[in-house]
């Protein structure tokens, strides 16, 4: 429900969404379709997203991609941990979309630049 919610937030505010439903597509799709952003969710079935971004951060063709870390279960550490795992930020979730959105137009304008 979320992740649907999320999506169509995303796709009003004019971006196109792609959904993984587990670590392992999302790795995949990364590779596949090599988009200018990725949202991990950190709590994924298959592989989880702490492992998916490290996987995507060890792919030359991928590396150099965006990733938003999200987490339901912001413990002590937790972004420190996303951050090492090669999370370019972090934010938790219920999502804040203002707040989720300026974090994504900074990052892509870094990424343009």
């Amino acid at each position: 429900m979320n992740r649907d919610m999320l999506s169509r937030r995303l796709s009003r505010n004019g971006y196109e969404v792609s959904i993984a439903v587990d670590g392992q597509q999302g790795a995949d799709m990364a590779l596949s379709e090599r988009p200018d952003l990725i949202l991990m969710d950190l709590s994924l079935p298959v592989i989880d997203g702490w492992e998916a971004t490290r996987r995507i951060r060890a792919n030359d063709a991928t590396r150099k991609i965006p990733v938003i870390a999200l987490t339901a279960h912001a413990m002590a550490g937790d972004r420190e941990k996303a951050m090492e795992a090669g999370c370019d930020d972090y934010d938790t979730k219920p999502v804040e979309i203002t707040r989720l959105l300026a974090k994504i137009a900074a990052l892509l304008a870094t990424r343009a630049a």
